[in-house]
């Protein structure tokens, strides 16, 4: 083991052991540099070992998670290079700092409460013509992603725009120093992480230390406590700063700007201008205006060419999603984005998700750059290569003439046009499909053709809430402690394929279905990670053999069936097997499945005449570990299993892995989480105790549209039975959605509320099965519109409430006739 000091700028950064692709080249992983952090859910360290045998021989370590075991372990690495530090993620942030210095061009650093993407995305597309644009890749803003980000300056680029996210006091100090702002842009203020700060007041001091090096500052005016901490702060610590200030109310400001309807008058030093922006809501208003008035600051634009820069403006998609494709594939869409940074993104998410035989990537022209065109296609080529990528299809004349670097088998075309209409798409089968271009491509065209039509409801999954949650229960029992996670009942309504890939991606410990048929589905979907399988039947005991699921076993007659079938299916000089293995139910007090305490002796006597069987783990379930008056019988039933374990082991002569808690005893019994949890609901964005339910984030929103809109007058029904009966002149609008869907019967007339355009709306008269009404009378609302069945807006558990259920019944009903798309946001 060497601490010699290594060329660290000049080698790829990487952070997640998971960013290695299966087929990186020797070339690539020796141009690789890990550094592993000590995070608050996972210890990279951990995956030092995985990542040399890979081929990864430069390592940036913390003394601090070196034990002794750990140090002999990478001392056995001869040919491996390690600098020990006190924090890996202050060595990054310092060699970003450092190779910030390296560069003098302009760099915009922008922060805020929102916007920030936004607002960098399309200044990145507007000053395309004016520069060659680096830019974090999508909302790469924290303590780890902006080094990350500045770490792609090069000296090909002319402009650098990086966005920065605080939480808490004292971060931005760190990030400042990274980015070094010769502009800085201030969004807006709103109450994200107020929790971080002391109070509102320090939160916007804290994001203008950002600031306190640039020579120009833009902010809207009419945020008067920001207008306030600047003249307090930044003018007392840099007197030379311009303050490039703009209102839409009137107040003193450099810019005045008046909105009519989409026509935006914008006043200032710079004269007066009147444009037709492309997006009107409030937010993107004030977004584009904070880039207008920043292009007018840089001068590089006249009004003419303002104006056709901005029809070129199209939405900015944050987020990677998953849907379903034709030919059973599923497509990646990620079609308004495309640099390289993003690439490596995208590949990571297409190699984490892949449910498919095969692997498809459709990419654009790599627009601005910012690198000589051969070594960039040398470097797509290699990333695609590192990926497993089985059919590259490259669209776009810069791509095409250099298709000497990547497979033989990849095919080229000019223009998205010649794609569709000479590529025979019905090729593309069982595969999992990237698709990435850049704007002037349009490639959701091909997004369209790709994917499979279905109706206009349709469930959306943030993966991202899902991890969130999962690392939310993780730090919960801690490193120490394995999750088992229920995938069952379709991923209680999200996926089960999709949310497993994402669990065996972040590597937890073991999955647990209903039925041996969802197990084989996981199976056949890529699933390696061990199965539990809960209502096993014999007629399945084969199934469950060919496909390595391990059984529950409850019973003494459902002992006896499989020990013998197993026997018979194991040659005798074969030693014990992974399929052979099973899990041992104990009834504490639910009386529902299990073996009984007094049971155990007998368990153990005739486990003991077959060796062929071993115990992966023995658990049981609480009874009521989401209520307070359960306690008292909650503590029996640990004690009981204590028991019941103990006398297993003693028996035995081993111990099985022990596992009790489930989600909402993960919250109230931490004490009780043993060698293992399971975690269900939960995971899905339901804190089912209640006590943290503002610490997990919604996973699901179910979304449909609008149908008909019709105006209906007081003393008429509407519906089924005459049941709904209005009592004034009412606009009736008609969803795309009903109980067929799992849009319960119960939420009739008015029991519940759906979400339209910031308006909650009554139900009105009974559900169809395919059809529901709505009173939409106060609400703004047209036919087309989107409509929010269930999600931050109206919460599971009301709607639960509401029906006199429990959130699980909601999420498990939602049919798989409606359309699963899953997002990624773009960190």
């Amino acid at each position: 083991m060497t601490t010699q000091e290594l060329q660290l700028d000049n080698l790829q950064w990487i952070t997640d052991s998971r960013q290695v692709g299966e087929q990186a080249s020797a070339a690539q992983l020796g141009n690789t540099v890990f550094f592993a952090i000590q995070g608050e859910h996972h210890d990279a360290h951990d995956f030092i070992g995985e990542l040399y045998q890979k081929g990864i021989r430069h390592f940036v370590v913390e003394r601090a998670a070196l034990t002794p075991d750990r140090r002999s372990e990478f001392m056995a690495y001869p040919d491996a290079q390690f600098i020990e530090t006190d924090s890996s993620l202050q060595m990054l942030q310092l060699l970003a700092s450092e190779h910030r210095r390296q560069f003098r061009i302009p760099i915009i650093g922008i922060t805020g409460s929102n916007g920030k993407t936004i607002v960098k995305e399309w200044l990145a597309q507007l000053l395309a013509d004016d520069f060659v644009v680096a830019k974090s890749p999508k909302s790469y803003n924290s303590q780890l992603g902006v080094p990350l980000s500045v770490h792609q300056l090069n000296e090909s680029h002319t402009l650098g725009i990086f966005e920065a996210g605080i939480s808490k006091s004292h971060e931005m100090q760190a990030l400042e120093a990274i980015i070094r702002p010769t502009i800085g842009i201030f969004t807006n203020i709103g109450t994200a992480h107020d929790e971080g700060f002391r109070t509102h007041k320090q939160k916007i001091a804290e994001k203008l230390r950002l600031f306190i090096h640039s020579g120009t500052l833009v902010y809207c005016a009419d945020y008067t406590q920001i207008d306030e901490e600047v003249n307090m702060l930044l003018k007392a610590v840099n007197a030379h700063m311009r303050f490039i200030t703009w209102s839409l109310t009137g107040k003193s400001a450099v810019y005045q700007a008046t909105l009519q309807q989409d026509q935006l008058s914008i006043s200032g030093p710079s004269g007066t201008f009147t444009l037709k922006l492309p997006f009107t809501d409030p937010a993107s208003v004030e977004d584009l205006i904070h880039c207008i008035v920043t292009m007018l600051t840089l001068r590089v634009l006249d009004a003419d060419s303002l104006q056709s820069r901005l029809n070129r403006l199209r939405p900015v998609s944050m987020r990677l999603e998953l849907k379903e494709g034709i030919n059973n594939c599923v497509l990646i869409d990620d079609s308004y984005n495309n640099d390289v940074a993003g690439l490596q993104l995208a590949l990571s998410f297409l190699h984490q998700q892949s449910t498919r035989k095969h692997r498809a990537v459709i990419l654009s022209d790599v627009l601005q750059s910012g690198q000589q065109e051969e070594d960039l296609y040398e470097q797509v080529a290699s990333l695609i290569e590192a990926n497993s990528v089985d059919q590259f299809i490259g669209i776009g004349p810069v791509v095409s003439r250099n298709r000497r670097f990547f497979a033989d088998n990849s095919v080229f075309f000019d223009t998205t046009d010649q794609f569709l209409t000479t590529f025979p798409v019905n090729n593309l089968r069982d595969s999992d499909i990237l698709v990435k271009g850049a704007r002037p491509f349009s490639f959701e065209r091909i997004v369209n053709r790709l994917q499979r039509k279905v109706h206009g409801t349709l469930l959306e999954i943030n993966l991202d809430a899902l991890t969130h949650n999962l690392n939310y229960y993780r730090e919960k029992v801690g490193s120490d402690t394995k999750i088992m996670v229920m995938v069952k009942a379709f991923a209680y309504g999200s996926g089960s394929a999709e949310v497993a890939q994402l669990l065996q991606f972040h590597r937890v410990d073991y999955l647990a279905v209903a039925y041996a048929d969802e197990g084989v589905s996981l199976r056949q979907n890529g699933i390696e990670l061990p199965i539990m399988v809960m209502n096993p039947a014999p007629e399945t005991f084969a199934t469950l053999l060919e496909y390595k699921l391990e059984p529950e076993i409850y019973s003494i007659r459902m002992l006896q069936e499989w020990a013998n079938f197993v026997a018979r299916s194991e040659q005798p000089e074969t030693p014990i097997p992974a399929p052979s293995l099973f899990h041992l139910k104990i009834d504490t007090g639910m009386h529902r499945l299990g073996f009984l305490e007094n049971e155990i002796p007998i368990v153990v006597d005739y486990l003991k005449n077959y060796p062929h069987l071993h115990i992966a783990t023995v658990f049981s379930h609480l009874v009521g570990a989401d209520e307070a008056q359960f306690n008292s019988f909650s503590q029996q039933q640990y004690e009981t299993f204590l028991r019941a374990t103990a006398a297993l082991e003693a028996g035995l002569g081993y111990r099985p892995m022990r596992h009790l808690l489930n989600s909402a005893g993960i919250v109230r019994f931490s004490e009780y989480r043993l060698d293992m949890v399971r975690l269900g609901i939960g995971l899905y964005g339901v804190e089912s105790s209640q006590i943290e339910k503002d610490a997990v984030r919604p996973v699901g929103t179910l979304h449909t549209v609008i149908s008909q809109i019709k105006t209906v007058p007081a003393g008429e029904s509407v519906g089924y039975s005459r049941r709904g009966v209005l009592d004034h002149d009412a606009r009736i609008a008609t969803l795309a959605i009903g109980y067929a869907d799992g849009y319960d019967r119960r939420l009739g007339n008015g029991v519940g509320h759906v979400w339209v355009n910031g308006t909650r709306c009554p139900t009105v008269g009974s559900i169809c099965m395919d059809m529901t009404m709505i009173d939409v009378t106060k609400a703004s609302a047209a036919e087309g519109d989107d409509v929010i069945i269930f999600g931050n807006e109206i919460r599971i558990t009301e709607l639960a409430q509401q029906m006199g259920t429990i959130p699980y019944e909601i999420l498990t009903g939602v049919s798989e006739r409606v359309k699963r798309v899953f997002f990624k946001e773009g960190n």
